[in-house]
């Protein structure tokens, strides 16, 4: 039986980006705000294992590879040693515990209380909390409460598909939320999946000289990036020793004493390695909740569906982050989420902007906001593209990006910027620049027609501007490029 019920105006499910976010914003506006997380340490997956771990993970890649050192052959020389699993995963665990103790603080200046357990609906306003122990073999009888909002949000994330035929838990055989636990750099490594996940570790591995196969049911990669931009990556990565097995799947896992992993492919052919990632997916962490009780039904891997002000079916019953599926990245999840506070307080908010920034930590780097050439011809919008390489720009001579470049789409009748594309060095920095402006619907004119650091990338704002005003021969202005 439950020691007593408690009683606020927001219960929060989940303490990921999502749920912290909203736990700050109803704190903000004094409101009671409870908070139950199964994990002992706040910030869900982003903070624990995906965004963040994943992002320092590669960033210390980078710096060790000394793939940072671009055309400086003999600094290269002096950075690139044999690197040691302590190496590499030091700064990740460093990073994970600066942030989680900044979370705790937060939560507690807000005066937030947080649970830590497993949340069941009992009823629409109520959530009956079950403890986790931290050790095994420990009780959970004590401290089990019913905690009863005026308003709920459910933000508890998603968490990986672990397919049967892959023995997890055996051997170097990893899922995205483990990864960041491997026991030492393999010489060798396939990623299951040519998603965001086994394209970010792929080239994190591929920068330490791990050799890395990525295998894929598909025939392209991350198919909702511009198509351009999506080919220009793949030779990037092939170019860093990533191998793509397109259109295969694997039908067999199996791992010898010795550790070593084979892979069956469905054409046949088997593939060995030391280690290997299975990024086929990932589902929402509702079946525990008990939804059907209180009237929620769930969609494919459990996804909610919301209205645009991410309020369920229930009235009093908001959902934000993974759990209500696409993007489902850290980004837009404290954003839904705090409009979905704001909402159930009563506060007048605007929706939230359909233009999300979508940001990929491969190497190089990819980022995106709005509209891709096969979206605008399916479309059957005038446009022209605007492009600027780093190749030419002064900023990218000096950090050494060959490959690197920006695209502008530009609708030709109005001139109004809808679609900006990096792809490079600081990519998911660069696009900033463009969403704002798009964000204010702004001409192209705007960019071509602004002063710029030098030397920058931001300057590729102009280049590419220029570039798309010449086209649409509304000026014949024009700057060298390498500016």
């Amino acid at each position: 039986m439950p020691n007593e019920t408690k009683k606020y105006d927001l219960v929060i499910i989940g303490g990921g980006p999502a749920g912290v976010t909203a736990a700050a914003t109803a704190a903000a506006h004094n409101k009671t705000v409870a908070m139950i997380d199964c994990h002992h340490q706040r910030g869900g997956a982003g903070m624990n294992a995906g965004t963040l771990p994943s992002k320092a993970l590669r960033e210390t890649a980078l710096a060790m590879s000394g793939s940072k050192a671009r055309n400086l052959s003999e600094v290269e020389k002096a950075l690139r040693r044999e690197v040691t699993i302590s190496d590499f995963l030091s700064r990740e665990q460093n990073v994970k515990a600066i942030f989680n103790n900044a979370l705790e603080k937060g939560l507690s200046s807000h005066l937030v209380e947080v649970f830590s357990g497993n949340a069941t609906f009992v009823d629409a306003h109520t959530v009956s909390v079950m403890p986790v122990p931290e050790k095994a073999g420990e009780s959970v009888g004590k401290g089990h409460v019913l905690l009863r909002g005026e308003n709920i949000l459910i933000a508890t994330g998603s968490t990986p598909i672990l397919p049967e035929i892959f023995p997890f838990g055996h051997g170097e055989v990893y899922s995205s939320d483990t990864i960041p636990h491997l026991r030492r750099i393999p010489k060798t490594m396939a990623a299951v999946g040519a998603g965001v996940i086994g394209s970010e570790y792929g080239c994190t591995f591929a920068a330490l000289g791990t050799k890395v196969h990525i295998i894929d049911i598909r025939d392209t990669l991350l198919p909702f990036l511009d198509a351009e931009v999506s080919r220009a990556l793949t030779v990037a990565m092939e170019r860093s020793g990533v191998s793509f097995h397109w259109n295969q799947s694997v039908q067999r896992c199996e791992v010898s004493p010795s550790g070593e992993v084979s892979l069956t492919l469905s054409t046949g052919a088997v593939l060995k390695v030391e280690a290997v990632l299975v990024a086929t997916g990932r589902k929402c962490n509702t079946d525990s909740l008990n939804l059907p009780a209180i009237g929620i039904k769930t969609g494919e891997f459990g996804v909610i569906s919301v209205d645009a002000h991410f309020r369920t079916s229930v009235p009093h019953i908001f959902a934000a982050g993974d759990v209500i599926g696409f993007p489902a990245l850290a980004s837009t999840s404290m954003e839904q989420a705090r409009r979905a506070v704001t909402n159930a307080i009563g506060m007048a908010v605007d929706a939230l902007a359909p233009l999300l920034p979508n940001g990929i930590y491969t190497i190089p780097e990819v980022s995106m906001v709005g509209e891709t050439e096969e979206s605008l011809k399916k479309e059957r919008i005038d446009y022209v593209v605007g492009r600027a390489r780093y190749a030419e720009n002064a900023r990218g001579q000096l950090i050494g990006d060959q490959d690197g470049f920006l695209k502008l789409l530009v609708r030709r009748d109005t001139m109004q910027l809808v679609g900006v594309h990096v792809l490079g060095d600081q990519a998911t920095e660069l696009l900033h620049v463009g969403l704002m402006g798009m964000r204010m619907g702004a001409s192209i004119l705007v960019f071509s027609e602004t002063c710029y650091n030098i030397p920058t990338l931001g300057a590729l704002y102009k280049t590419a501007a220029l570039d798309a005003v010449r086209q649409i021969g509304e000026s014949e202005l024009g700057i060298p490029s390498f500016f």
